[in-house]
């Protein structure tokens, strides 16, 4: 096949991906999902799920290259472009305490649930990403570690269905336990609480402003600062996998380098550059509207390469340690906020 019909091929799969992602913009405006706090995202990964279970076997193969783009190349660059939501300012903010409890919940829900993941004898890349993902920003965080360790789309999918289930149900149980009494904290130790533990940033607003302005603005600061925490988590991950594979017989060396996860310093430094406020307002609510559509892409992407017969491989295990893990992060969240917090802020 010639170059330009290579390239004419693969930009049909990039459209065909951009339509679907159009219609998941489309869907998530509708008011029911806007209340549930469901992210184009989220619905985006679901439109793939369904067209890869219905009409994928009609897909010519050659538009397939489109498709891996945006799995692959489109994921990563919304992944830098995703720093322009956050300000280092953010973290001054909320001070020592969120700083801590994030960096407490982000540990030991991810080696807590490598661990437990070994313990159901689970396939090690989806306990990986499922901890990941419950342990820092739900879908994106999970896309992050896809990207750096280059595992299958399918194991992606599953993992990003578990923080979504367990996620959007937190998300709608933490404002009844707080206005409920049961809870018994204060607005500032809850907008660490919702913060620090659930999955999503959806979540997080959507809980947060469920339940007065004051915690829905310490909870999406909070949930931002986990978010930053994607950083070194993905520089440590990609050092393992790129040791792990020079330690691989036959393996080289440049094998082990590719797997340095590069667009995670890129999230950094823009991260950087957002926090000097050189970009008006405007122009930052575009880049992130345009960063919102490429991370829709890649999860419609991810799902048009997932089949029922791909989650029916992976079992029941990985919803499992999700559940684990959201138990954790709900009881163990909670006793850091109502005990460790306090002593942290005064």
């Amino acid at each position: 096949m010639k170059l330009t019909e290579k390239r004419s091929s693969m930009l049909h799969g990039i459209l065909l991906i951009g339509l679907f992602s159009c219609a998941a913009f489309y869907i998530g405006s509708a008011k029911v999902f806007v209340d549930l706090s469901f992210s184009p995202m989220i619905i985006g990964i679901i439109l793939g799920m369904l067209y890869a279970n219905s009409l994928r076997n009609h897909l010519p193969e050659t538009w397939v290259p489109g498709i891996q783009f945006c799995s692959k190349k489109l994921l990563r660059l919304g992944i830098i472009l995703y720093g322009f939501r956050l300000t280092f300012q953010d973290v001054l903010n909320v001070g020592t305490a969120g700083i801590a409890i994030d960096a407490v919940v982000v540990t030991v829900t991810i080696l807590g649930g490598i661990m437990i993941g070994k313990l159901l004898k689970m396939d090690r890349e989806i306990a990986l990403l499922t901890s990941i993902g419950s342990g820092i920003c739900g879908a994106a965080a999970v896309l992050g570690a896809e990207s750096t360790i280059r595992t299958k789309p399918y194991k992606t999918a599953v993992a990003v269905a578990t923080v979504v289930i367990f996620g959007t149900i937190s998300m709608f149980l933490y404002p009844i336990a707080y206005r409920s009494g049961l809870l018994e904290l204060t607005p500032k130790e809850m907008g660490i609480y919702a913060g620090s533990t659930l999955h999503e940033v959806a979540h997080a607003v959507g809980a947060g402003n469920a339940m007065g302005e004051a915690i829905a603005n310490d909870a999406i600061i909070v949930k931002m600062i986990r978010v930053m925490l994607l950083v070194p988590v993905l520089l440590i991950l990609g050092y393992w996998v790129a040791l792990k594979a020079r330690n691989t017989k036959g393996a080289t060396t440049e094998k082990g380098k590719v797997a340095v996860p590069w667009f995670a310093v890129g999230f950094l430094a823009v991260i950087g550059f957002n926090s000097f406020n050189l970009l008006p307002a405007e122009a930052v609510d575009v880049i992130n509207y345009i960063d919102t559509f490429l991370l829709t892409m890649a999860m419609v992407a991810l799902g048009a390469e997932t089949s029922i017969d791909k989650f029916k491989k992976a079992g029941a295990n990985p919803f499992v340690l999700a559940l684990i893990l959201d138990i954790w992060l709900i009881g163990g969240g909670w006793v850091l906020a109502k005990y460790v917090a306090p002593a942290l802020i005064n």
